[in-house]
């Protein structure tokens, strides 16, 4: 976010910053817009909270949006404290300087870190693992994958039972999309993910034999009047034929097999037939004239083939939603299996942490209070992004009744809760956020107390740019009766507007006309990327624009690349097949890299079809199975590798492209295929076995070390870095190369070891296209930001230029219907609309656009210094995009421009050119220069597209040229030598420091070789009765230890329920029996009376779990742990020790060494206290 900076007059909000200051009683709701500085007005009263002595820092808790969010926070925090502790003193200094010692353990992070926080502070309450792990970066899937191979198989075999299942198997089974196991898995995991959401759906009566045969009637009586038709080439011929396949195809099963006809079979065949026709009539063409057929008007065709097409979608949405409700029962168990998994596993998801906390909070009236008695202020950062779960929490957790379990009901303690939000910023829905919960949530907390303030001073966009986004978003942000939308609060811009520079653009579309004369999308996408590539190129390489200075007194700094940012609503097209066809971005960074302009790409599902990527994944292949030639060849041809054609077929004249015949070569095994003695061939064939070679031996050893390990040491031998790093867009090639390291560590980092399941995952993670670009945004890191519109949140870029200009404004298609208060989720499963979210379909609709209009403003207020929006020459706007809201802003009032202040001349024309159909539009269409837009007072330039070199020719891909010179050759040998020599003393003294100057044994390892240690000095011995059932072995010994290591000491007497409580927890986590658990508990508290355990809890000084070492005379170290240890007075005078060692077998021989052991521990005391010390052995 962008910090205010010192401005002589006063700002326009300045009471409400006042407020936001000082009055530290009051629970306030700060709605701030863009750019205003919402995180340092959070800052400020933090810093007057501590400085006033309201509170100290531990006792903070300040949630925001994500982890670097977070981190930001704390420093801008400190260097804050830093400066305000400089002014100050006394009383007030030392607040201050209490406050940094305990900033880093401070309170300041994402909900889910503060849940998991106190979560592990009482895993007994909450009921989960002690030692749970976060299950991200898909941990949690992996776990999900094993649970669903063994449901999937189950339901296969079940399907008799499982109608809903069988169903999609049966219309999965005869689409082109997902395979049956794809899809249901992916209906599991949506089904896993909003568990939090367990109300059924909907189910009307669905009678499919009564209402199939209807249908199929009607179809024949369709393909009759396509059998009249005499027009082989008629258009309306497209969608007949459709159905006329449909009763073809059930035709010949009746002949072949009538008893396949089942309701299933016919359900999914209309199904299948009802997509058809409604991808077919998107577009409709039902021909030209009057007569479709001799004595058949063409329109009783058309009417009776729509009234086939509507009656058909209405029995294809009963039977999906039939389908849906079926399946929401059916897959509760996969569900519930995952559940159990995780908590075997000891595993928690992000929705986890949530439901636990929220359990714990609701649960436990005990720890809701000690909680809220703990924090003294909640201050909540991007309150318009809190799902219903995470505002559960930080309500109860503000609270100022202990006993108030319902956060509705919650009156938050005064001053102890800070809020801090932009309502039109609401952009996740999709992650449970909806401006409905936020404005629910505002009007509670205002009839219980809260005020509102607004802040609208900002301090990021220039006036022309607040302008263009005040003109535009008053219009269509209004407040909804029903809250789904907010009013639109104006910006008061704080900076001044640059000189010598536009700062708002209309970037025209090249040539945006179809033959026809008609604005389409296609063309619109097909030019409009390489527009922005050669504008980019010109603003970085040409324009000499320049940006403020950082800092006052500073000199201008030219705008380049890391400057840009492209903005998209979405990266990808679902519809589109291929991974590459579906990468919206591709165009944008092809048009850049051919003119030289770097890159980075923030996110996206192109991941798997990137060059690089795609290289790694076929030389993974080729070590996991070097017998897979095509693999192997594939590899070897890529780059990685870069052998030629011509070599490779030399090689497998004479050889196999076989990497383990090549390891037997270089080995020496006689039983080794030979190379040719053929002098031409020879040196071809060494070369290809040394790239070979490298493959074998990854495989020989690629289940014996990390899978990163694997990759980082295929990266190596190839040298890839360096070679990835000269391609075009070569940070962002070598940025996805070490992702795909990333990506094995967190594989591994989940509990898999497997090659061969990380090489399946990547397989099926590229099939899926689930993985985004790797993310290197660093300020310092050169290059053209690409990024969505949702990744951008919280993000700000001197130069944003909006994309994706064809994006739909809201899909007729709805996906998702939430109703908090019901706790219902209806969503698409499976391809099938629940009934619940088909009836709420308008509102969903209606929803979906108003946060649109969010997004748009969103997009629009990253932009600092220049915001660049697509334009047509023409005078309407394309129907329905997400940019729509913007037009009056960009649309100027007149036709004729003047020049535009720092660009270039500018012609007459904003587009390349015109259909002769429309040449009367070119005359009175807006032309390129500065204009007044038809809403707000700001300076509008229309670029002109003829002054962009729009004709590039693509860079050649490979790239080779020479890199060093003769006179550089003679320099890189030099240096290459001292690397050498450096290279060799570095060896030399790593072998040096390998070398240990003591050795290190255990204690019990050392009097068991030596039989001279510990033989002399007294020991008590302290035993138990013994009981007849108890258990034996090392982890009994281990749990009775951890017990006793826990269990308090100063009761008066053991607290069973405390005892069995310990034991239980341990005993999970080492995976002991019931028996052993309640016997350790049994023996510790019996240990626990003994008079030893009670010296040891009336002791001023006493340890337990003590490590502690001993250098023998012959410089060995003996290292061990102490189980006990305690002070008492000696009789001689002074203090004297007393080591216990706690003891659960009863092996004579095996007690021997352990009293010598235990003598042993006294010596080391002794020696490290000076102070004497006695053995005691507590045998249990």
């Amino acid at each position: 976010m962008t910090a205010p900076t010192a401005t002589p007059a006063p700002l326009v909000d300045a009471e409400a910053r006042r407020r936001i200051r000082e009055d530290l009683d009051a629970t306030l709701i700060v709605e701030a817009a863009a750019g205003t500085g919402k995180t340092t007005t959070l800052i400020s009263r933090v810093i007057e909270i501590v400085r006033r002595g309201r509170t100290t820092l531990d006792r903070v808790v300040a949630v925001t949006f994500t982890d670097k969010a977070a981190g930001e926070m704390k420093l801008r925090l400190r260097a804050e404290l830093e400066r305000v502790r400089g002014d100050a003193g006394g009383v007030e200094r030392d607040r201050l300087d209490e406050a940094i010692r305990q900033l880093e353990t401070a309170r300041m992070s994402t909900i889910h870190a503060l849940c998991a926080d106190l979560l592990r502070e009482r895993p007994i309450e909450a009921g989960v693992d002690p030692r749970f792990q976060v299950g991200a970066d898909g941990a949690s899937e992996r776990l999900f994958d094993q649970v669903f191979t063994t449901w999937y198989r189950a339901a296969v075999e079940d399907q008799a039972n499982l109608p809903g299942v069988r169903r999609v198997l049966r219309l999965a089974a005869s689409s082109g999309d997902d395979s049956p196991r794809e899809t249901l898995r992916k209906a599991g995991l949506d089904l896993a993910d909003r568990r939090d959401y367990p109300t059924p759906w909907q189910r009307p009566p669905l009678d499919r034999t009564a209402t199939s045969p209807d249908l199929i009637t009607d179809a024949r009586q369709l393909v009759r009047m396509l059998q009249r038709s005499g027009a082989a080439g008629d258009p309306l011929n497209e969608t007949l034929g459709l159905i006329a396949d449909f009763v073809h195809d059930r035709d010949r099963l009746e002949q072949v097999d009538p008893s396949a006809l089942d309701d299933d079979s016919t359900e999914a065949a209309l199904r299948d037939l009802e997509r058809r026709l409604r991808d077919k009539t998107r577009f409709p063409r039902n021909g030209r004239g009057k007569w479709y057929a001799k004595e058949l008007p063409r329109q009783t065709v058309v009417d009776a083939r729509d009234a086939f097409q509507a009656r058909l979608l209405a029995f294809a949405k009963r039977a999906e939603a039939d389908i849906a409700a079926s399946l929401q029962a059916e897959l509760a168990p996969l569900v519930a299996a995952y559940q159990a998994l995780k908590e075997k596993a000891g595993v928690l998801d992000f929705l986890d942490l949530l439901t636990r906390t929220r359990d714990l909070l609701v649960g436990d009236p005990e720890v809701r209070r000690e909680l809220q008695e703990r924090f003294d202020c909640v201050l909540i950062d991007e309150f318009q992004d809190t799902n219903p779960l995470q505002a559960e929490i930080l309500l109860l957790l503000s609270a100022d009744d202990p006993d108030e379990d319902d956060w509705r009901e919650v009156r938050p303690r005064p001053g102890k809760l800070f809020v801090v939000g932009d309502p039109k910023q609401s952009i996740y829905r999709f992650r449970r956020a909806d401006v409905a919960l936020y404005e629910a949530i505002k009007g509670r907390l205002v009839a219980r107390g809260a005020a509102v303030v607004h802040l609208t001073a900002c301090f990021r966009l220039v006036p022309g740019i607040a302008s263009a986004v005040n003109a535009a978003f008053s219009q269509v942000m209004v407040a909804a009766p029903d809250t789904t939308q907010i009013a639109y609060v104006p910006l008061d811009p704080v900076r001044a507007e640059p000189t010598g520079r536009p700062s708002v653009i209309g970037l025209p579309v090249p040539e945006p006309f179809s033959n026809a004369g008609n604005v389409t999308k296609g063309q619109i996408a097909k030019g409009y990327p390489e527009a922005v590539g050669a504008f980019v190129a010109w603003l970085v390489q040409r324009s000499g624009w320049t940006l403020d200075p950082p800092a006052a007194g500073g000199a201008p700094v030219p705008i380049a690349a890391q400057h840009v940012c492209l903005l998209f609503r979405r990266m990808s097209q679902s519809w589109v097949q291929t991974p590459e066809g579906r990468d919206l971005t591709r165009a944008y960074t092809r048009a850049l890299e051919k003119r030289g302009v770097p890159h980075v790409l923030v996110g996206g599902h192109a991941f798997h079809a990137r060059p690089e990527v795609l290289a790694l994944r076929n030389a993974l292949t080729a070590i996991e199975w070097p017998d897979d030639e095509l693999s192997v060849y594939a590899t070897l041809r890529g780059p990685l590798f870069g052998v030629t054609d011509d070599m490779l077929l030399v090689h497998r004249r004479f050889a196999r492209l076989a990497p383990l015949e090549a390891v037997a070569r270089a080995s020496g095994a006689p039983d080794a295929p030979p190379l040719p003695e053929d002098p031409d061939a020879r040196p071809v064939m060494e070369e290809v076995d040394a790239a070979l070679l490298v493959l074998g031996e990854l495989h020989r050893r690629r289940n014996r070390r990390p899978i990163a390990d694997t990759i980082t040491a295929l990266l190596d031998a190839t040298r890839a870095h360096a070679g990835l790093a000269f391609w075009p867009a070569g940070e962002q090639a070598l940025a996805n190369a070490l992702r795909v390291t990333e990506l094995a560590r967190r594989f591994e980092a989940g509990g898999a070891l497997s090659f061969r399941a990380f090489v399946d995952q990547l397989a099926a993670a590229a099939a899926r296209g689930d993985s985004g670009d790797a993310t290197a945004i660093e300020e310092d890191v050169e290059g053209v930001r690409i990024m969505t519109v949702h990744g951008s949140k919280g993000l700000e870029f001197p130069v944003v230029i909006l994309c994706d200009p064809t994006a739909t404004a809201a899909s007729q298609t709805v996906h998702d219907y939430v109703d908090p208060e019901r706790q219902l989720w209806a969503f698409t499963i499976a391809g099938c609309a629940p009934h619940d979210l088909t009836q709420n379909a308008n509102l969903t609709r209606s929803r979906d656009a108003e946060e649109v209009v969010r997004l748009a403003y969103v997009a629009a207020t990253r932009a600092r210094d220049v915001l660049v929006a697509p334009v047509v020459a023409a005078h309407t706007p394309v129907a329905n995009t997400w940019l729509g809201p913007l037009w009056p802003a960009f649309q100027p009032q007149e036709r004729d421009g003047a020049p535009a202040p720092g660009c270039p001349p500018f012609g007459d024309r904003a587009a390349l050119s015109w259909p002769y159909r429309i040449h009367e539009q070119e005359e009175s269409a807006p032309r390129p220069g500065a204009h007044r837009p038809t809403a707000g007072d700001h300076a509008l330039v229309w670029w002109d597209p003829h002054t962009l070199d729009l004709d590039v020719p693509a860079p050649d891909a490979s790239r080779r040229h020479p890199l060093l010179g003769e006179a550089d050759k003679v320099a890189a040998r030099t240096a290459q030598e001292a690397h050498a020599a450096w290279a060799a003393q570095r060896d030399a003294t790593r072998e040096a420091a390998s070398r240990p100057t003591r050795a290190a044994e255990g204690f019990g390892a050392l009097v068991s070789d030596r039989s001279e240690l510990g033989a002399d000095g007294e020991l008590t011995r302290v035993e138990l009765p013994v009981s007849p059932d108890r258990p034996r072995g090392p982890r009994f010994g281990t749990l009775v230890h951890a017990v006793l290591a826990d269990a308090p000491l100063s009761t008066p007497a053991p607290d069973a329920a405390r005892l069995g409580a310990l034991a239980a927890t341990h005993g999970a986590i080492l995976g002991a029996t019931e028996a052993e658990i309640r016997v350790a508990a049994e023996r510790s508290a019996a240990a626990l009376t003994t008079p030893l355990m009670r010296r040891a809890a009336a002791s001023p000084d006493c340890r337990r779990e003590t490590p502690i070492a001993l250098v023998l005379e012959d410089g060995t170290v003996a290292e061990g742990v102490i189980d006990l240890a305690f002070v008492e007075a000696s009789p001689e005078g002074g203090r004297r020790w007393v080591v216990v060692d706690y003891k659960t077998g009863r092996d004579a021989a095996r007690e021997a060494l352990d009293s010598r052991r235990l003598r042993l521990y006294c010596d080391a005391l002794t020696r490290a206290t000076g102070e004497p010390a006695d053995a005691a052995l507590l045998v249990l």
